[in-house]
This record gives structure tokens, C-alpha cells and sequence, in this order.
């Protein structure tokens, strides 16, 4: 297996970029290996790594199709539902809490109401 150029941070040659970069001009990898890294020195830890690809052989972006464009109009529908009470948030529920805020942090004088 070959090894791959490394290059500095913000000096690779023209004709590579990042996923980022790549879905920005409105393209993706389509299947292609790796080209070439990047990498942009710490202090205390190991190198940021980026994984660059060659501009000239990726592929354009496919189009959303009606039936992509429900399926995820439903998944975002669903990441807004509280598994707790069971109704939209309003929001994207956060993982970090795995409900919505008011069944998270219930407030103490609504408890004493209902009781």
C-alpha cells in the first residue's frame, strides 16, 4: 500500500480538498480513496488530521427525490418527540437529556398542584 502525502496545515496544492469543501462546490468523493491528509500541529496532543480528496474526480451531489425529502421530514419529526410525555417539543430533543426540558427539569410547584 502506497503512503499518502501529508501536508500542512493550509498549504496542500490546489486540486484536493475536504468533504466540507467538496459539498460546498456542490460535489461528494463518489467512491474514491483518500488522496492525500492534512495535518495541523497541537501543542499537547497529536496532529489534527484532514482527509483531502481530488477535486477532479469527485461526483456531483445527488438531487433529493421526493421520497428522501419525507423520509427525512419524518426522522426530524421523530428526534422532536419526547419519549417521557410523548408530545413535540418544539425542538430537537438533546441526547445529552434524552427527554424534553420540562420532563427533565419538572418544576417543583407544579408537583405540589397535582398532588
Amino acid at each position: 500500500m502506497a503512503t499518502l502525502p501529508v501536508y500542512r496545515w493550509r498549504l496542500a496544492p490546489d486540486g484536493y480538498a475536504t468533504r466540507r469543501q467538496l459539498r460546498a462546490l456542490g460535489l461528494r468523493p463518489g467512491g474514491q480513496d483518500v488522496a492525500a491528509t492534512v495535518e495541523r500541529p497541537r501543542r499537547r496532543r497529536g496532529p489534527l488530521v484532514a482527509y483531502l480528496y481530488r477535486v477532479d474526480l469527485a461526483k456531483p451531489v445527488r438531487p433529493m427525490t421526493p421520497g428522501r425529502w419525507a423520509a427525512l421530514a419524518k426522522a426530524n419529526a421523530a428526534r422532536r418527540v419526547c419519549p417521557e410525555c410523548r408530545q413535540d417539543a418544539g425542538y430537537v430533543i438533546p441526547a445529552s437529556l434524552g427527554m424534553c426540558t420540562t420532563c427533565a427539569f419538572p418544576d417543583p410547584c407544579d408537583l405540589s398542584r397535582s398532588a
